[in-house]
């Protein structure tokens, strides 16, 4: 994964990828960008995650995998963000790397997780996303989405 690069995207090159969130009172604003709509999802959970945990030399200790269904662009955002805070709040599941593919118009995402007591906390654990403030599509450079998650 690309990581925070600070500049929100605005000087991104063919083929960049990365992220940057911005933490506000109550909710946290997250951006993401990568040259396919695949590549930009994970990187929007990878966002997510390190917006709340530290997990610099944590390693996975099991995989999980969702199946989300086809559905348009922006329920494809908002439900895997959504799976992924469920499985953080009911099993205690945090992703340490994500990679997701096309399946007919769904999606196929895979998550190498650790457990949320192996990373070290930095932020409030994300509770919801805001349906109403999901952004996602192609742009000049390939695709690039925002969204905002209560916390």
């Amino acid at each position: 994964m690309g990581g925070e690069t600070g500049d929100g995207g605005q000087a991104r090159q063919p083929g960049d990828w990365g992220h940057r969130t911005v933490p506000r009172p109550g909710d946290i604003r997250i951006e993401a960008w990568a040259a396919c709509r695949e590549h930009c999802l994970a990187e929007a959970v990878v966002g997510m995650v390190e917006c709340f945990a530290d997990l610099s030399g944590v390693r996975p200790t099991a995989v999980d995998r969702i199946r989300l269904s086809e559905a348009s662009d922006y329920d494809l955002l908002a439900s895997l963000l959504d799976e992924v805070i469920f499985r953080l709040r009911v099993y205690g599941r945090v992703p340490v790397d994500v990679e997701a593919d096309e399946a007919d118009g769904g999606l196929d995402v895979r998550l190498a997780t650790t457990g949320l007591a192996d990373v070290a906390l930095t932020g409030a654990v994300p509770t919801a996303v805001a349906w109403d403030e999901v952004r996602i599509g192609p742009d000049a450079y390939g695709w690039s989405c925002a969204v905002r998650v209560d916390a």
